[in-house]
């Protein structure tokens, strides 16, 4: 079957709720993908940053493979005996004291919600309903009903009211928002150190210090989505480490499983944590000892190659590499480590043509909120590939400029 042949197929009998390039990937290894032609491409998407480790890091499909000729699933009926390693050692890697394991990052948030109303009502001594969350404007948190509450992107809530009360939300990077918001009912503060799915916006420098401080002073919970930003990604293992600050709970997934099983976890103290019950909260395949003994390995590539130490060298000869391009239709260029945003400017129209033009040419990359190229390849790239990467981008950016003065009109995706 040719790429066309797999596109119809998915047309006809997948659900529409993505708008995918039309590439249809056949394997993968390190920083490379192939499509069903044999077409080579560099991944400068990583699955949204799940693959820092890189497509099928061969310890991670050893792992994978072992573990699952001895046994994939018991259910948290019973003990498994990857569970408690994973949560000893993911513990002793970030400094928390528990571990929460679930599947997806959406699953991680709602759990996290969970563990911030549970602490206000018995720790905060909040009135029962009465709890509330304080969120940021332009976040992504996942697409469950109860995340949807909280968003402020309209396309993600059309079709799905009525939401779930009991947040407020406030500008991102607005430490004085933050201040004014909180009242008694104030439970917990849940925010991403960097903004990913709204184009990597990072916040100003000190954001998260004085974040930390305000919530310690008004006793509420400071809950860091790290699902995105943190494994190694910015250049540090979590994006609030720039800033020295240890939220009370961290929400982790994506990497956390190198990209080979959907394994996530929230991280936290044995005061928020402990207070879940037996039957109070679950999952099927949470803790599942395939699950974690892959996350087992994925941290110790982490650790063993250096990744966050790659993320941030490389990180800065990649955002030096793009400014140095100079090009009309670049706005902005931000991001810490390997994940990066490059913003065009109103004449370049929609960053879709980009995208596309770089699809053409071998590099996987991924438009959002219109106007803004994510670039976030996995951390096993070198230096060689970055190159390769920053002569295609320079490449389709003077082609746009050149189509741009033919047309005089913004260009758009085909």
């Amino acid at each position: 079957m040719q790429s066309q042949d797999y596109i119809r197929l998915e047309d006809t009998y997948n659900a529409p709720n993505y708008a995918p390039l039309d590439i249809v990937i056949e394997r993968g290894e390190g920083v490379w993908v192939w499509d069903v032609e044999g077409n080579r491409y560099l991944d400068c998407l990583s699955a949204y940053s799940a693959l820092n480790q890189g497509h099928c890091h061969p310890r991670l499909i050893r792992t994978l493979t072992e573990q699952a000729k001895r046994v994939t699933l018991t259910s948290r009926a019973f003990r498994n005996d990857q569970l408690p390693l994973l949560a000893q050692e993911i513990c002793e890697l970030t400094g928390f004291e528990m571990m929460l394991p679930m599947n997806s990052g959406a699953e991680a948030v709602e759990t996290a919600l969970k563990a911030i109303r549970l602490w206000g009502y018995q720790i905060k001594g909040i009135a029962e309903d009465a709890a509330e969350i304080i969120t940021c404007a332009n976040n992504f948190h996942g697409r469950t009903i109860t995340v949807l509450s909280f968003s402020t992107e309209a396309s993600y809530r059309d079709g799905f009211a009525p939401f779930t009360p009991g947040f407020k939300i406030i500008p991102f990077g607005d430490a004085a928002a933050l201040e004014a918001a909180i009242t008694s009912n104030t439970a917990g503060f849940l925010v991403e150190p960097i903004q990913g799915e709204a184009g990597v916006i990072v916040p100003p420098e000190g954001y998260l210090a004085e974040v930390r401080e305000i919530c310690t002073r008004h006793e509420i919970l400071m809950v860091a989505d790290e699902i995105q930003t943190g494994l190694g990604r910015t250049g540090q293992l979590f994006a609030c480490d720039w800033e020295a600050v240890q939220p009370d709970l961290v929400t982790i997934g994506k990497a956390l499983s190198g990209g080979v099983l959907p394994v996530s976890a929230v991280l936290g103290s044995r005061e928020v944590l402990a207070l879940f019950r037996a039957g109070s909260h679950g999952s099927t395949f949470g803790g599942n000892p395939l699950g974690c003994a892959v996350a087992r390995e994925a941290l110790r590539i982490l650790v063993d190659e250096e990744l966050s130490r790659r993320a941030r060298e490389l990180g800065s000869y990649l955002q030096e590499g793009l400014q140095a391009l100079e090009s009309p239709l670049v706005h902005e260029i931000r991001g810490k480590g390997l994940l990066i945003g490059v913003e065009l400017t109103p004449e370049a129209g929609h960053a879709r043509h980009i995208v596309e033009a770089l699809q053409e040419q071998g590099i996987l990359v991924k438009d959002t909120h219109g106007s803004i190229i994510r670039f976030a390849p996995p951390l096993v790239i070198d230096k060689e590939e970055i190159d390769y990467l920053l002569d295609r981008v320079e490449a389709a950016l003077r082609a746009a400029k050149t189509q741009l003065a033919h047309t005089n009109t913004p260009l758009k995706a085909s």
